[in-house]
C-alpha cells in the first residue's frame, strides 16, 4: 500500500500526532547526524474501517473488538465503533439517521479482554471505528458474517482496515457466476476521489467508469466489479488508488455455487510472497498472481508443508507477464496436511501480488475463502473472533527456525488469559494446537510475538457448518501496529537567538 513520504519536519509532527512523543535534532556543524536512536513507543489513536457486512436479508454479522495490553499506554483512552451512515455530502446529518450513526456498535471496556456487537439484515451499514489512549495500540476488529442461503452464501470474514490510499486485489472475477463488489469507506470529513483499475489475462481492460469515483465524506460506496467493463474475466486483479484523501477497500466475491468471502487486500508488490495457512482439507486451491511493473516475472512455486518445503507437482514455476493476470489451479495441493505457498523469483527480482482462492466441501456443499499475500509478523499480531471449536492458527517460517510466543485473551464473556511458546521449523508450516482461556465464555482474541529467528507468517482459519455446508474464512496476521519509531533527539536552539 502507499504511504506518502513527509518532509522531516512533517514526519516529526505526524509522529508527535499519534504517540505524543517527538523531538527534532538539527545536524551539528560537521554535517553529520546527532539524532539517538529511535524508540518504539505506543500509538495513541488508531482508525480502522468494517465494509458493509451483506446485502441479504439472512445476515447475521458478529462484531469482535480487541485490544492486547500494551506497557507505556497510561491509564485513559477510549474506543467506540459506530455507524459511517447517516452524513449527507455538506457533512450535516439529521432525525434517525443522526440516533443510528451516534449509537456505537460496540464499545470497549478494558484492553485484554474482547467485547462484541452485533447486526442482522441486508442494512447493516459499513463502520468507522477510531481507538485512543490505551485502545489504540494493535486495536484490532473482526467482522464475521454468516449468510445461510443465496449467492455468496456461508461464512465471510474480515478484518477491519485503516485507511490507505492504494490497494491490490488479485483474485476478483466479473465471471457469470460470480458478483464482486469492491467497497470503499471515507472516514474523513473532505470527500475521496478513487479510481479502478482492472486487469485480466491479457492486461488492463478498457473502462472510464472506474475513474474519478467520489466517495463523501464519512459514507462507503460499493461499486459491482462487472459495471466497469464489457469484458467478462475469471481472473482478475483490481487496483484501487486514491487521488485525494484516503479510503478503506475490500473486494466482497459472491459465488453463485461456491458461496463467498472478503477477498482482503494483497500486500505490497514484492519479488517474493507468502500466502500462509491454506487448510488442511482444501478441495481446490487456485493461485492468481499480477505484476504490476514494465518486467515479466518468473517465479518458483513451493509448498512450505509440515515437514519441509516441497514442489507442487506439475507447478513448479510461474510466469507473470508484465500488466497480466495469471492463475493456475493447484488442486488439493496441501493433500490433507497443513501447508502455505511460498513464491520466490527464479532469477531477477520483479515485484508481483499474489492471492489465494481456497475451496473446501464438494458437490453442493462447496465454500469459498480467500487468502491474500501478507507481510511478516513484525512486533506482534492479533486476530479477534477465534471460538472454542473451528479456530485454526497456522505459522509458517519459510526462512530459518523461529520461536514464537502465543497469548490467547480472557474470553468476551469470562476466563483467564493463557500464553504457550512455539517452535516452527525453517521451512515449514505447522497449525499449532492453539492455547484456549482456561473457563472460556464466548469469544477470544490470539496475539503472536516472535521470541527468536527467522520471520514468521500467520493467518486464521474460522470453520464453522451451516445448513450442511462447511464454511469457513482464513484471515491473515500481518504486524497490528502496536508501536510506531520516533526518534529521541535533542536540539540547541541558541542559534535561533543570534
Amino acid at each position: 500500500m502507499n504511504r506518502t513520504t513527509l518532509s522531516l519536519i512533517a514526519g516529526a509532527g505526524a509522529l508527535a500526532a499519534v504517540t505524543g512523543f517527538a523531538a527534532l535534532t538539527a545536524p551539528d556543524a560537521s554535517g553529520g547526524d546527532t539524532a539517538k536512536a529511535a524508540a518504539q513507543l505506543p500509538v495513541e489513536r488508531t482508525s480502522l474501517l468494517c465494509p458493509q457486512p451483506s446485502t441479504s436479508d439472512l445476515a447475521e454479522t458478529a462484531y469482535t473488538s480487541f485490544t492486547p495490553v500494551s506497557k507505556g499506554t497510561g491509564s485513559s483512552g477510549t474506543a467506540q465503533l459506530k455507524s459511517a451512515a447517516g452524513k449527507s455530502a455538506d457533512g450535516a446529518k439529521s432525525g434517525t439517521d443522526k440516533k443510528k450513526a451516534d449509537k456505537p456498535v460496540l464499545t470497549p471496556k478494558e484492553p485484554g479482554k474482547p467485547v462484541t456487537g452485533a447486526t442482522s439484515g441486508a442494512d447493516a451499514p459499513a463502520l468507522v471505528g477510531t481507538a485512543e489512549g490505551r485502545f489504540a495500540p494493535g486495536w484490532t476488529v473482526q467482522e464475521t458474517t454468516e449468510v445461510a442461503a443465496g449467492t455468496g452464501r456461508g461464512l465471510l470474514g474480515a478484518n477491519c482496515t485503516a485507511p490507505d490510499t492504494e490497494f491490490w486485489f488479485p483474485g476478483a472475477s466479473t465471471s457469470d457466476d460470480r458478483t464482486d463488489y469492491a467497497h470503499l469507506t471515507n472516514p474523513d470529513d473532505s470527500a475521496a476521489v478513487v479510481d479502478i483499475e482492472l486487469y485480466g489475462k491479457d492486461g488492463a481492460l478498457k473502462s472510464t467508469v472506474g475513474e474519478g469515483i467520489t466517495v463523501q465524506p464519512h459514507s462507503s460506496e460499493a461499486i459491482l466489479l462487472s459495471t466497469l467493463t464489457d469484458e467478462p474475466q475469471t481472473n482478475l486483479t483490481v487496483h484501487v488508488s486514491v487521488r485525494s484523501g484516503r479510503v478503506a477497500a475490500a473486494v466482497q466475491a459472491l459465488d453463485d455455487k461456491l458461496g463467498g468471502d472478503w477477498l482482503q487486500a494483497a500486500t505490497d508488490p514484492a519479488a517474493g510472497l507468502v500466502l500462509p495457512g491454506i487448510p488442511k482439507d482444501a478441495t481446490s486451491v487456485r493461485l492468481v498472481a499480477f505484476a504490476p511493473g514494465d518486467s515479466d516475472a518468473d517465479l518458483k512455486v513451493r509448498l512450505a508443508s509440515p515437514s519441509g518445503s516441497i514442489t507442487p507437482a506439475g507447478n513448479e514455476t510461474l510466469h507473470v507477464k508484465a500488466g497480466m493476470t495469471a492463475a493456475v489451479d493447484l488442486g488439493d495441493v496441501t493433500r490433507g496436511e497443513a501447508g502455505s505457498l511460498v513464491l520466490t523469483p527464479t532469477d531477477e527480482s520483479v515485484p508481483i501480488v499474489a492471492a489465494l482462492r481456497v475451496v473446501r466441501g464438494k458437490g453442493d456443499k462447496q465454500e469459498t475463502a480467500f487468502i491474500p499475500a501478507t507481510a511478516a509478523i513484525g512486533t506482534r499480531a492479533t486476530v479477534a473472533d477465534n471460538r472454542s471449536k473451528g479456530s485454526t492458527l497456522a505459522l509458517t517460517a519459510p526462512g530459518r527456525t523461529a520461536e514464537v510466543k502465543v497469548t490467547a485473551s480472557a474470553g468476551s464473556g469470562g476466563g483467564t488469559a493463557v500464553t504457550k511458546t512455539y517452535t516452527i521449523k525453517g521451512g515449514t508450516t505447522q497449525n499449532v494446537d492453539a492455547p484456549v482461556p482456561a473457563g472460556l465464555k464466548g469469544t477470544y482474541a490470539l496475539t503472536v510475538e516472535p521470541v527468536s529467528g527467522g520471520s514468521v507468517y500467520a493467518s486464521r482459519t474460522l470453520a464453522v457448518t451451516i445448513e450442511g455446508v462447511p464454511a469457513f474464512t482464513v484471515q491473515t496476521l500481518p504486524d497490528d501496529r502496536g508501536t510506531v519509531a520516533v526518534p529521541r533527539a535533542e536540539q540547541d536552539l541558541s542559534v535561533l537567538q543570534k
